[in-house]
């Protein structure tokens, strides 16, 4: 099922995808489970492999821009989001970063949900790239069961999708390791949906402010389908149960549990305090220097490999604000059982 990444495999890969089948394949962000945009069967085969419910619409991706029309519709945005739209795919596609636009009816309600809009994201990963070019658009969500663990290699893949889909593609550990940032160009100000792999920051030196969260009346799915992936109240959870704590200091002790410091400094303090817990296996730091991109990269792998590891409990600090940090936070927040 895992076949390494090289032109005879993307080959077979394109002609699986063509035939209506699925593939796994590795982006810059986390893992995608990639069907053919235009061929609700093979959609309806997305839902049912992630266990997906049908009002989470999915990432149509791009290869080059000038797909882009095939899956949306930017002359319908007023001329501000057209300028901004610009803007932020010269500036930052290829890259993780997922625009709702307006859709082309052409698009299947399957893909969007029925909304009128569309989530369309233009990946940099090179292999992603090669395959998606070879079909024009490939509607992608991360390849993993609904509501789990995002994978960031391709035996995460295997161990949740394992026997449910045709072909896994495999690059290596991904890079970026947080979902594409959701943004929002149709309303009348710019809004991310989905804090991810794009910092805030970024987007606001390019295009100026922005608003965070669904608009009043557009509130996560569960009341009618969402604009965007990922915007569930429970999300991205390991099957052990994870606790976030606010600091180093709220992380109790449980010597049953697994601990996730963000970085290095709080670990060391926390083992000032409670020095028996010095274990690799239960101990993880997403960075030791602390840095947020580093934190953002081994964040689902270590959660990943934290559940495998059969501990009662996981608990987690909460990552600083700002930057990537907002992602991770937002991925803790959504993961987690409850909050110290």
């Amino acid at each position: 099922m895992i076949v390494s990444v090289s032109r005879n495999t993307l080959d077979r890969a394109a002609a699986i995808l063509k035939a209506g089948g699925l593939v796994a394949f590795p982006t810059e962000t986390v893992y995608g489970l990639g069907g053919d945009a235009f061929n609700p069967r093979a959609l309806a085969g997305i839902f049912a492999a992630k266990e997906r419910p049908f009002f989470d619409p999915l990432i149509i991706h791009i290869a080059d821009m000038k797909d882009l029309e095939k899956a949306a519709d930017p002359g319908a945005l007023p001329p501000a989001a057209r300028r901004r739209l610009e803007v932020l795919s010269s500036k930052f596609w290829p890259g993780p970063l997922t625009l709702i636009l307006p859709r082309r009816p052409e698009l299947p309600d399957l893909a969007t949900s029925g909304l009128a809009t569309a989530a369309v994201r233009f990946p940099s990963h090179p292999a992603a790239r090669e395959l998606i070019r070879r079909i024009g658009a490939v509607a992608a969500p991360s390849a993993n069961r609904f509501g789990r663990l995002s994978p960031t290699r391709a035996e995460h893949v295997e161990e949740q999708l394992g026997g449910k889909i045709d072909l896994v593609l495999d690059g290596g550990r991904t890079g970026v390791g947080l979902e594409s940032t959701v943004l929002d160009l149709c309303g009348a100000f710019p809004r991310i949906l989905r804090p991810g792999g794009l910092a805030r920051e970024a987007i606001e030196e390019a295009v100026g402010p922005v608003a965070m969260g669904p608009a009043e009346g557009g509130g996560p799915a569960g009341e009618g389908p969402s604009a965007s992936p990922g915007m569930l109240k429970s999300h991205y959870a390991p099957g052990t149960p994870l606790v976030l704590c606010g600091s180093w200091e709220d992380i109790p002790d449980d010597p049953a549990a697994a601990l996730l410091f963000f970085s290095g400094s709080s670990r060391e303090k926390f083992l000032a305090r409670f020095p028996l817990y010095d274990s690799e296996l239960r101990l993880k730091v997403l960075s030791g220097p602390g840095d947020r991109t580093e934190a953002a990269a081994n964040f689902f792998d270590m959660l990943h490999e934290l559940d495998r590891a059969g501990f009662s409990r996981i608990y987690a600090e909460k990552a600083p604000d700002g930057g990537l940090g907002d992602a991770i936070n937002d991925r803790l927040s959504r993961a987690s059982i409850f909050r110290k």
